[in-house]
């Protein structure tokens, strides 16, 4: 199965109180990606950063309607998640191949404006990303590390910055997988995001948000939980320099030091999808067992 997972990310310049569509960042498209139809696709969660109180509102005419579809308020200065909140039970929307989503917001008047959508396939042609669910992380996971990178946001409302994963501590074991658990900033913005091969060639990610922590840390396992399905990210060590961090937010840019949590599994635990690299029995020199309480 070609399972993938995408945040789509976008900006409005000065929208204030009329509904405004956002402009993707650079290469990205709020239009789902062309799949096998009788392959589903979800909505799993969207956020927004706003200097200003507005409102994100996503609709389609294949949603229940295109008058006022998903309409949620936006904080201020706030980024925690507007549609769904995997941090519990929580339910997924249902999308459709080659849908263009409207997806707009209102703001400030005198500001960038941005929000992301977090979407998930189950099946995406050409695309064969690594993804375990929660039990299997406590059957195979072996031991937490954090890697620490620093990226510099640009000022456009795109993604920018782009980092490897080792650009800042190259601590990974060599030829090892790694489960990422999620993250966390210490600067506010829209949407943390990680690209690699093992992940498709996509982008995942999670709200830029220093104030929930105790949710962007574990974003992807409660992401499995909540949705009962293989949705933490897994990428191989063998790839670190083309694994990179970014950021996407507002016109104020910034710098971002940001901690990705990570698991060391358990070696040759997680098949090599098309993109993933093949994982050596034993690489690393890692322990042959692992596995959590209970």
């Amino acid at each position: 199965m070609g399972r993938a997972l995408e945040v789509v990310a976008g900006f409005a310049t000065n929208p204030g109180a009329t509904f405004t569509t956002l402009t993707p960042s650079t290469g990205q498209s709020f239009t789902v990606r062309g799949t096998d139809i009788n392959a589903k696709t979800w909505l799993m969660a969207s956020w927004a950063f706003n200097a200003t109180v507005g409102e994100l509102r996503i609709r389609s005419p294949r949603l229940h309607d295109f008058f006022s579809g998903i309409r949620n308020r936006v904080t201020a200065n706030f980024v925690g998640p507007l549609y769904l909140d995997p941090s519990g039970d929580s339910y997924a929307q249902r999308l459709y191949a080659q849908d263009a989503l409207t997806t707009e917001l209102t703001g400030g008047g005198a500001e960038i404006d941005t929000a992301t959508l977090l979407i998930g396939y189950q099946d995406l042609g050409g695309i064969a990303g690594r993804f375990i669910d929660a039990p299997t992380l406590g059957k195979v996971g072996l031991n937490v590390v954090t890697v620490e990178v620093t990226v510099t946001a640009v000022v456009t409302g795109n993604f920018g910055g782009a980092v490897a994963v080792n650009s800042s501590i190259d601590n990974l074991i060599a030829n090892t997988d790694y489960a990422v658990l999620g993250g966390f900033t210490d600067t506010r913005g829209d949407t943390v995001g990680i690209t690699g091969v093992d992940f498709g060639n996509l982008r995942v990610g999670f709200p830029a948000e220093p104030s929930i922590r105790n949710l962007t840390s574990n974003w992807f396992l409660k992401l499995s939980d909540a949705f009962t399905g293989a949705w933490i990210p897994v990428f191989n060590s063998a790839n670190k320099t083309q694994t990179t961090v970014d950021v996407q937010t507002n016109g104020a840019g910034g710098t971002y030091i940001i901690n990705l949590e990570l698991v060391q599994l358990l070696p040759g635990s997680v098949p090599g999808g098309a993109t993933g690299a093949a994982v050596q029995a034993g690489g690393g020199g890692a322990p042959t067992s692992a596995g959590q309480p209970g």
